[in-house]
């Protein structure tokens, strides 16, 4: 979809526009919205960030997903100057003056940390929303210097975007979520988030993610997710903390996945870019628990991710389930 291809949706007849899921733990899903629960979310994200008319915003992702669609819809609602970039890797790269508001990815953060010219855009930008995948603990790191607003958002396409920000530089940085002031959250039988936002959907919404909330019972921060919890042997593995503890000896593209098996129920299963597999299996048996090492080492070229830069963890565990090697 092209930005011309959105105005005339936005302008026609309908009260609702059609917008797809990511597709991170499936295949994307159309979805039909009203705008103006699209705009009610607009006006939250605008007021919390104090954005103003004229203020300029960087529309840097794909506009088939709710993302790239509510930058739009904010600078429609605020009056915002939009600046509009082709989708890539290294959406500031050229540019000479930072936008006032940007919403980006991981991935595209993660390559304009990489280039000079690019990470001193980066840090002018005075309101930076990164959303749409995990947020490693070496990117927070290296954000936590940043001299203005870098926030984590909590949200999904049935949420119309973000309903909660995790500050992650200055003095307020912290690992809990904010919910905005419409939203309220709570954790149902199976521990897993709830959220009732009335301002941006109808009824309540069920999510997989397992979280805790704080003790004001306001914040909550995200623990996993219920449909990536491994039952290998009787013992619950949940595929995040696998993939967190990894991290501090892993330096090459990996996901932890899970493939049946006729002894255990399920097996923990890596799939690493790397041609070294007794490596990585040395450095997984010498610092991961006995249960939480994998059991399946497959080597990949790349690791399937979305078009919105997730990984695709469907199409994962179908690698892991039809490999034979081992």
């Amino acid at each position: 979809m092209t930005l011309d291809d959105f105005y005339t949706e936005w302008n026609n007849d309908s009260d609702m526009m059609l917008v797809h899921t990511s597709g991170s733990t499936g295949k994307p899903k159309p979805m039909m919205v009203e705008k103006c629960k699209m705009e009610a979310s607009a006006t939250i994200t605008c007021d919390f960030l104090n954005l103003k008319e004229g203020d300029t915003a960087l529309l840097c992702m794909p506009l088939d997903y709710i993302a790239g669609k509510m930058v739009v819809v904010r600078s429609i609602v605020r009056k915002l100057k939009l600046i509009n970039v082709k989708p890539s890797g290294h959406p500031l790269s050229g540019m000479t003056e930072a936008p006032v508001f940007a919403a980006m990815i991981p991935m595209q953060v993660f390559n304009s940390l990489q280039v000079p010219e690019e990470k001193e855009i980066l840090m002018r930008i005075k309101h930076l929303i990164i959303g749409g995948g995990a947020i490693d603990d070496k990117m927070e790191r290296e954000l936590r210097d940043f001299p203005n607003a870098v926030w984590s958002t909590y949200g999904m396409t049935e949420t119309l975007s973000h309903i909660a920000l995790r500050r992650l530089n200055g003095n307020e940085a912290s690992c809990w979520y904010t919910p905005f002031e419409s939203v309220d959250v709570s954790v149902n039988e199976d521990g897993c988030l709830v959220i009732d936002a009335p301002k941006v959907s109808d009824s309540r919404i069920i999510t997989n993610d397992i979280a805790e909330i704080g003790k004001d019972g306001r914040h909550f921060r995200i623990l996993g997710r219920k449909d990536n919890v491994i039952d290998s042997g009787g013992i619950k593995i949940q595929i995040e903390e696998v993939e967190a503890l990894l991290k501090k000896y892993l330096t090459v593209p990996y996901v932890i996945t899970k493939k049946s098996d006729h002894k255990f129920g399920e097996v923990v299963a890596i799939l690493v870019e790397s041609d070294d597999i007794e490596k990585i299996k040395k450095l997984c048996e010498d610092n991961m628990p006995k249960y939480w090492q994998p059991k399946i080492y497959i080597s990949v070229k790349e690791i399937p991710r979305t078009q919105t830069g997730k990984t695709a963890r469907r199409l994962a565990a179908e690698i892991a389930e039809n490999n034979t090697t081992g």
